[in-house]
C-alpha cells in the first residue's frame, strides 16, 4: 500500500492558509481564521502545525532591491576544477558566507552551481568577482549574465 505524501494530508484548509500567507504574511491570526472560515483557535494551531512540520519554513518581508542600492541582478553559473563531494562541501560553505549570494543552487548541465546576486552596479559586481567570487574553493570558471528586465522574480507557488 502506498505511504501517503505530505501533500496528500493537506487538507484544502491547509492550502488555504499557505496560499493566504504566501501572498501576504503579514495576516493576523484572526484575519486568517475569518478568510479560512475556521475559529481563531483552530487557525492558530493549524498555522502552527504547518510550521512545526516544515510546509512553512519562515516569513520575512520583501525589500525592493533598488530602494537599498542593490538594484542590478546578476546570474553566475559556476565550474568547479573537479567534481568530489568534498569539493561541493568546500564550495557550498564558502558560498553561505557570502551576504551578496541570493541563492546558490547545485544545477546539472554547464556548470556545477548557479549562483543569483544582487549589487548596485557593475562596478560593484566586477569588485566582488574579483576579491570573492573568483576566490571561492576549487572555482575553475564563473559565466556572468547580468539581467536586463526582471519578467517573473520569487513567483508564489500553486499547489
Amino acid at each position: 500500500m502506498k505511504e501517503a505524501s505530505r501533500e496528500d494530508r493537506l487538507d484544502r484548509i491547509d492550502l488555504k492558509i499557505l496560499k493566504l500567507l504566501q501572498e501576504d504574511g503579514r495576516l493576523t491570526n484572526a484575519e486568517l481564521a475569518q478568510r479560512t472560515n475556521t475559529s481563531p483557535a483552530t487557525c492558530h494551531r493549524r498555522t502552527q502545525r504547518l510550521f512545526a512540520e516544515g510546509y512553512i519554513s519562515g516569513v520575512r518581508a520583501m525589500v525592493a532591491p533598488d530602494k537599498v542600492g542593490r538594484g542590478s541582478l546578476v546570474m553566475v553559473g559556476v565550474v568547479l576544477d573537479r567534481s568530489t563531494p568534498e569539493s561541493f562541501r568546500e564550495f557550498e560553505e564558502a558560498a553561505r558566507k557570502l551576504a551578496f549570494v541570493l541563492d546558490c543552487h547545485l544545477v546539472a548541465g554547464d556548470f556545477d552551481y548557479m549562483l543569483k546576486i544582487r549589487v548596485r552596479d557593475m562596478a560593484d559586481f566586477n569588485r566582488l568577482h574579483g576579491d570573492k567570487l573568483l576566490a571561492l574553493p576549487g572555482t575553475r570558471q564563473t559565466r556572468t549574465f547580468f539581467v536586463i528586465r526582471e519578467v517573473i522574480d520569487n513567483a508564489l507557488l500553486e499547489f
